[in-house]
């Protein structure tokens, strides 16, 4: 059994067909091409899939295709404009947050469902909110110097020179 399913993602009214219970994160990366959003633990736990649903961050793999009627998606992808990299994937890149890439995605879609909330948040509200997406790799300090940096209460220290123009998806 298959359903159409209309729906806007990354600021464009698409309409998709599959079946009701299709994960969102497989219509994504399957049928849609968008590879940004990363499986990781399948269940919810991880936060490597993570995207903005109707401007909250949700882990894509729990969302069925069903439940995205007439809602509005936001994809890694969908963050920059064109070619060019939004501040927070900038100073993500270049204050050291993103290491290997697994969870990179996810969390830069969760630190801008938070600064949309908390523009200036303190340290245990950005914990709070990441504590859904797991890190192996930083030990999660350099993401919250990121943050700090981008929000102008830390300044930057630049551990990777990475050009603004240039946009990559891990």
């Amino acid at each position: 059994m298959s359903t159409n399913c209309k729906f806007t993602l990354n600021g464009r009214a698409i309409e998709v067909t599959g079946p009701p219970m299709a994960r969102l994160l497989d219509v994504l990366r399957r049928d849609l091409g968008l590879t940004g959003s990363k499986e990781g633990c399948g269940e919810g736990e991880c936060g490597a899939c993570t995207v903005l649903l109707d401007n909250e961050a949700v882990c894509s793999c729990l969302v069925p295709l069903f439940q995205v009627e007439g809602a509005s998606i936001i994809t890694i992808e969908g963050l920059a404009q064109g070619d060019t990299a939004t501040e927070l994937q900038r100073v993500f890149a270049t204050e050291g947050g993103a290491q290997c890439g697994a969870c990179t995605p996810g969390m830069i879609v969760t630190i801008k469902a938070l600064l949309d909330r908390y523009p200036r948040p303190s340290r245990d509200q950005v914990r709070e909110y990441v504590s859904g997406t797991l890190c192996r790799c930083t030990g999660y300090e350099r993401i919250f110097r990121a943050i700090e940096v981008l929000t102008g209460k830390r300044p930057a220290e630049g551990v990777a020179d990475v050009p603004s123009r240039e946009v990559r998806s891990p």
